[in-house]
């Protein structure tokens, strides 16, 4: 086992901390490497750890560097499920919201309404209420689920414009409720740390080149080699899995988003839902956000060939459907010129029949084909246990079966899971948190932590912005953020607005200049 670092009991990545780390992983021989910081690699190095397996998690950015951080930021209860008869799918969605919701992160769910206009169309509506109140079936099916949010109803027009008040006409609506992040990469970070927190070791700028028996070949960003062993390794890295994983075929799927200011919408305080043109089951949502503004999404695009390393882009194609779409239900319609920013992520989509090995529990000469939109994926090779596709709602559920899988290649009996009845660092019942003395904004973002936050400066990083340097402090100070993209693209993510990142610059190399 690895004996314990500096920082550990809080799980605080600091530059102290992670010279520990170096130092301790450099020729260690450990049980489970995990390859891949987003919100699977992360989500298994804490389901290990928590276990009592020496741990090592390594990425070679930073941490929810991918994927993670361009996702739609809700946890979803699993309705598109319900509408392909998925209902056990949909059912594991929601026992996870509500695992979310009630125990991990608290601080970083929060109940949100859709709004289905009738403006959209009667056929629209009338299916919404239908499936919000599946969905509110299903809920009340799951531990935990009953009464975590409201049920599905519908709305007159004064309750229409109050919670969309850019939708044309003097119509009602369908409302069904989900859950929302306040940001999917505060998430990956406080998965990590928590992991930390019960010893694991969190290395960003580590590349994995190769795994080699029990040997990882490991590069770190300096160009120095850090030699390491483990028992078993598992590839999180999503659509590069095939880096590692060979025989896994995966089909990315481009999902892209338009960030708009929020008055441009008349500040709604509800998700407004709009059915793409001829289809019955996908939707474009105009998803509130905290600081004024609003993200608007998602397409689904198949992208041809392997993922590269520079962040995808919305095609200018879908940049137009998406504004068409919501165009459809408003009195004013939007334009480009209305765009302050955009960001579209990869989704690691499973090819069927596409890889060697089987799913981890899948009988010998069983098929177990993965679903392109659905499932996920276990398979060994080797040492190797790939873990891919999935949403992020699922990712602790994802997590459980491949540390499972782990444990039982390790032959370490029946080590029972943790994960759904412990809390990430900073959360807390909702009581508990109404009560931290902190401004509720940072309390949404860092829960019991945020009176830390507060004092390490309040002041806006731009003005204008909700941002605080003390963000950026304690960005640097227990989160291992190492550079200006660490802090600003994925800390603070004001990098969502190009106009806001570029005035945030020389804030961001101030602070890390502190470190020095």
């Amino acid at each position: 086992m690895l004996a314990a670092g500096p920082d550990s009991a809080t799980g605080a990545l600091s530059p102290r901390r992670r010279a520990a780390d170096l130092d301790a992983v450099a020729g260690a021989a450990v049980d489970l490497v995990v390859v891949g910081a987003g919100v699977t690699g992360a989500g298994v190095a804490l389901d290990a750890a928590s276990r009592g397996l020496s741990v090592v998690l390594l990425e070679r950015v930073d941490l929810a560097a991918g994927t993670s951080r361009w996702s739609s930021k809700l946890v979803h209860g699993g309705l598109r499920y319900l509408a392909h008869g998925e209902v056990a799918l949909a059912r594991e969605s929601a026992r996870e919201r509500a695992v979310l919701m009630g125990t991990t992160a608290p601080h970083l769910v929060r109940p949100l309404p859709f709004l289905v206009p009738d403006v959209a169309g009667w056929d629209a509506t009338a299916l919404a209420a239908l499936g919000g109140r599946l969905g509110d079936a299903v809920r009340a099916s799951v531990m935990g689920g009953r009464g975590s949010l409201p049920r599905t109803r519908r709305v007159g027009p004064a309750e229409t414009a109050r919670l969309a008040p850019a939708v044309r006409g003097r119509r009602g609506g369908v409302v069904f409720w989900d859950g929302q992040l306040t940001d999917d990469a505060r998430l990956v970070v406080a998965l990590a740390r928590t992991a930390a927190a019960l010893g694991a070791r969190v290395l960003t700028g580590a590349t994995v080149r190769a795994v080699d028996g029990d040997s990882v070949h490991v590069e770190m960003d300096d160009g120095e080699a850090l030699p390491v062993r483990a028992r078993a390794v598992v590839n999180a890295t999503g659509v590069w899995a095939s880096t590692l994983a060979p025989g896994v075929r995966l089909l990315p799927s481009r999902g892209s988003h338009l960030v708009l200011p929020a008055d441009r919408l008349g500040s709604p305080p509800a998700a407004l839902t709009v059915p793409l043109p001829g289809s019955r089951s996908r939707y474009v949502f105009a998803l509130p956000q905290p600081g004024g503004l609003v993200h608007l999404g998602l397409t689904d695009e198949p992208v041809p060939g392997p993922a590269g390393d520079d962040d995808p882009r919305p095609s200018p194609q879908e940049v137009a459907d998406l504004l068409a779409t919501v165009n459809r239900v408003l009195a004013d319609p939007l334009t480009e010129a209305d765009v302050l920013g955009s960001y579209a992520g990869l989704r690691p989509l499973v090819l069927p029949g596409g890889r060697r090995g089987r799913a981890a529990g899948t009988p010998p000469g069983a098929t177990a084909t993965a679903d392109l939109s659905r499932r996920h994926l276990l398979a060994w090779d080797g040492p190797v246990l790939t873990v891919v596709g999935g949403k992020l709602t699922t990712y602790r559920a994802m997590a459980e079966e491949a540390v499972d899988a782990v444990v039982a290649r390790l032959g370490r009996g029946a080590a029972r899971c943790r994960t759904p009845r412990l809390p990430l660092v900073g959360a807390a019942p909702r009581v508990a948190l109404d009560r931290v003395a902190a401004p509720p904004r940072l309390v949404a973002r860092y829960g019991t932590e945020a009176p830390l936050v507060a004092a390490l400066g309040e002041e806006p990083v731009v003005p204008g912005r909700p941002e605080t340097v003390g963000e950026l402090r304690f960005a640097v100070r227990a989160e291992a953020a190492r550079t200006v993209a660490d802090l600003l693209d994925r800390r603070v993510r004001l990098g969502l607005v190009p106009a806001d990142r570029e005035r945030a610059v020389p804030v961001a190399e101030a602070v890390l200049a502190e470190r020095a």
